[in-house]
């Protein structure tokens, strides 16, 4: 996942999916998967969240090591715009 040349790697499609599995099974109850590029880690992290608001709050106040990457729906699986 991630291929091109926007993107400084890929993302293991296994991990990925162990991602989406490990937020659903979360009792605190997320909805969204946010993909996140750490730069000083060069690795893609992923980041839980509840709320949609969460994820415009989360990209303007994110550190300038970590820039957003993609948004997924942890039950639909759909990418959020």
């Amino acid at each position: 996942m991630f291929d091109g040349p926007d993107f400084p790697k890929s993302l293991d499609e296994q991990v990925f999916n162990s991602w989406l599995e490990n937020g659903r099974l979360s009792r605190i109850g997320y909805k969204y998967l946010l993909v996140v590029w750490d730069s000083y880690e060069s690795a893609y992290q992923p980041v839980y969240v509840e709320h949609r608001e969460a994820i415009d709050g989360y990209d303007r106040s994110s550190l300038s090591r970590e820039r957003l990457v993609a948004v997924y729906d942890l039950y639909s699986e759909s990418r959020i715009s």
